[in-house]
Formats: C-alpha cells, sequence, structure tokens
C-alpha cells in the first residue's frame, strides 16, 4: 500500500498546512475553511493523474478534437462534519463525481473512553467505481474503516484513495492492516507522531470540526 505524504516533497500544501496549525490564524473560521479546500483542491489534482482515461473525439468551432477525459467512475465520500470544506476541495476538480456522505460520531462513555457510531449513510453504488474517501483528521483510523464497511454494503470499489490532511502515525498503520492492501492508496498533508489520551493528533491542529464550523454542545 502506497503512502503519499506531502509534508515530504515542497509544495503549496506546506503553506496551508502552518495556517491550519496555527492558533494565531485559526481564529478565522472562513479562512481555516478554504485551506482545507486548497488542500482537496491539490490532492485531487495528484490523485487524477493515477486514474485511467480514454480519449474522445470532440467537434470545436473548426474542426475535430480528440481530447482526453477520465475514464474512471469517481465517487467522493466524505464524514461529516469536519470533512464538508475538504471535500468541497475534491469536488471543485472532480465536479462530475458522484457524492457519499457518512456520519461517524465519537459516543463517550468517560472522559477518555469512547465508541464510534455510524448513524447516517448516503451513497451511489459503488461496484467498480474509484472511491475517495476524504476526512481532514485520521487521529486512531477507526471511524475511516468504519465509514469504509459501511459503503461496502452500497458494492465494492474496485480502487480506494484514502486523503486526510493530517494522519497520527498509529493511524496509518491501522489503515495499512485494515484496508486492502493491493488497491488502495493514502494520501495526507502530513503525519504526527502521536495522538493524546482523548485521541487527537499531536501536535495535530485541534478540532477541525469545531474551528471550520464553531463548537456544537
Amino acid at each position: 500500500m502506497e503512502v503519499i505524504d506531502f509534508a515530504k516533497q515542497n509544495s503549496l500544501v506546506s503553506q496551508y498546512m502552518m495556517e491550519l496549525r496555527n492558533v494565531e490564524v485559526q481564529h478565522d473560521m472562513l479562512r481555516f475553511r478554504r485551506n482545507l479546500e486548497r488542500i482537496g483542491e491539490i490532492m485531487a489534482y495528484e490523485i487524477s493523474r493515477t486514474l485511467d482515461y480514454k480519449t474522445e473525439t470532440i467537434q470545436t468551432p473548426l474542426a475535430p478534437c480528440k481530447c482526453q477525459v477520465i475514464g474512471s467512475d469517481v465517487v467522493l465520500a466524505t464524514i461529516f462534519r469536519a470533512g464538508l470544506p475538504f471535500h468541497q476541495g475534491f469536488l471543485s476538480f472532480f465536479d462530475h463525481a458522484e457524492n457519499a456522505f457518512v456520519s461517524a460520531y465519537r459516543k463517550y462513555k468517560e472522559k477518555e473512553n469512547f465508541d464510534v457510531f455510524i448513524e447516517y449513510i448516503a451513497s451511489p453504488d459503488l461496484t467498480g467505481k474509484t472511491l475517495i474517501l476524504v476526512d481532514p483528521m485520521l487521529a486512531t483510523g477507526a471511524s475511516m474503516e468504519l465509514s469504509y464497511r459501511a459503503l461496502l454494503t452500497k458494492g465494492t470499489p474496485a480502487k480506494i484513495h484514502i486523503a486526510s490532511v493530517i494522519a497520527s502515525q498509529q493511524a496509518v498503520d491501522y489503515v495499512k492492516a485494515t484496508f486492502p492492501e493491493e488497491k488502495t492508496t493514502i494520501w495526507i498533508g502530513a503525519v504526527d507522531p502521536e495522538i493524546n489520551s482523548h485521541s487527537y493528533i499531536v501536535p495535530g491542529l485541534g478540532d477541525a470540526g469545531d474551528l471550520a464550523f464553531g463548537t456544537k454542545l
């Protein structure tokens, strides 16, 4: 399973990552959401280079012209609610893609003890398609796996791309152990070394959902 870590290469992702992490910048929710979108746009472009293409002939005002177009059926899937701005970045590039949405949340038993629950799923048929599953924070990998298992009730994709802005090394290892190795690729803005007792990525950036949309009760 290939892991593409954008922190190991020079790109604008590094600039947007710095702003997402910086507590002096995070108070601007519009800027936070836009930076998530922009990272999604860059990742969408990079993923597009790995897809299958086909040739179509179109008519210009002057003559027929052969063009390369995506030959893969793409489904963009995201996890509510933090994933929405990140998802929009992908959708801005894959504007003809189908979309899927999953609601995964932590239900705490105690302060540091929780289970992950799936409450909602809306998805097209995934059979034989390319699934791009996006969630900005990949802390433990549990929500990502449960969301994927829920999506499998709608069909088995031919290829899987997991995209996150920040992941813990533990979550990367977990995804590598639980997703089909031969057809999965992981795309990450940065891999952080650990998670704390609350399963937050360290150094991370905090709660992406709250920073994008405001605190919740």
